[in-house]
């Protein structure tokens, strides 16, 4: 049965190469997000590390997601080697403004994705990468959300005091919010 599998391959190749590159990001993802929890932690803030350290561990469900598909549909799923992250930021603001700009990088490739996928008429894995799009919309969310408490509570002591009261329920209120 998988010699007539190899014979006909399930996807497309421009969508095997393109879903191998969102898996390498994952993985980049997961990483970045592991450097960030580390930053975190070290300079006293347990809540965003953990909120980081949560983050990290969701990047490689994705990642998994991802692979899972790829070797459920008969195709090379690539491990991925996962380039040098960014360990130090200046300030608890710009760790969150690098995780917005990569989220919304996340965003862009997905739709990268989904537009392929209409292209070569795969409508399978179209179907498959809404969830991905979904997620994205939250994962954006949750971040600019962040951003926004630095807007109205300030960088103060105490305002970082209480940013980091706030981050872990952010998630929270964006999936009991319906984002």
């Amino acid at each position: 049965m998988k010699d007539i599998l190899r014979r006909h391959q399930i996807l497309n190749e421009e969508i095997v190469d393109i879903l191998n590159k969102q898996i390498k990001m994952e993985a980049y993802s997961s990483a970045a997000y592991l450097a960030m929890a580390a930053w975190c932690d070290v300079e006293g803030y347990d809540n965003c590390a953990e909120f980081f350290f949560n983050q990290a561990e969701e990047e490689r469900k994705h990642q998994l997601k991802l692979f899972h598909y790829l070797v459920d549909m008969e195709c090379h799923a690539i491990s991925p080697t996962v380039a040098e992250t960014q360990h130090e930021f200046p300030k608890l603001r710009a760790v969150f403004e690098k995780a917005l700009e990569h989220e919304m990088a996340v965003t862009d490739a997905i739709h990268n994705i989904m537009n392929i996928c209409r292209k070569v008429n795969d409508v399978a894995t179209e179907e498959f990468m809404r969830w991905f799009v979904q997620e994205q919309i939250e994962e954006e969310y949750v971040a600019r959300r962040i951003l926004e408490l630095f807007d109205v509570l300030g960088e103060d002591k105490i305002a970082l005091g209480m940013i980091e009261e706030r981050v872990l329920n952010v998630k929270y209120d964006a999936g009991q919010a319906g984002v």
